[in-house]
């Protein structure tokens, strides 16, 4: 495939609740989708959860979600994930949802960082992934 043949399409939702930040919410790239960093907010870009890492960690995961399946793809099609926290002692929670979300073999490729900030002061993660799109 030449660099030319290669598409980049935009991945959006309705309502996008990253249009006004001048960023997407993926990238469809051949057969492969990059997501932004999902973060807990409602499609108003409303924090959900302020002070619930559960709560939070939730949100993220039907935003990731949503975003995967609007570009052909799902959780269960995800080969990478970067989770950033900025408490790494929630780990154990996290570990639990991830083993709700992702529970096929192979597990994901993942890494999960402890950040001292993210974009919102309220925000306790945010997660951006690969998909595959079948």
């Amino acid at each position: 495939m030449t660099q030319s043949a290669v598409e980049r399409v935009w991945i959006s939702a309705e309502p996008d609740w990253y249009e006004s930040t001048g960023i997407s919410l993926g990238i469809r790239v051949g057969n492969l989708v990059f997501t932004s960093g999902q973060a807990p907010i409602d499609r108003q870009g409303a924090t959900v959860g302020v002070g619930d890492f559960e709560a939070q960690a939730r949100q993220a995961l039907a935003n990731l979600a949503a975003v995967l399946t609007n570009a052909g793809s799902s959780l269960s099609d995800t080969v990478k994930a970067t989770v950033f926290v900025t408490d790494i002692t929630q780990q154990d929670i996290y570990a639990k949802l991830r083993a709700e979300h992702f529970p096929d073999k192979p597990h994901l490729a993942e890494s999960f960082v402890e950040v001292s900030s993210l974009a919102d002061p309220d925000w306790m993660i945010e997660i951006e992934a690969i998909g595959l799109i079948r």
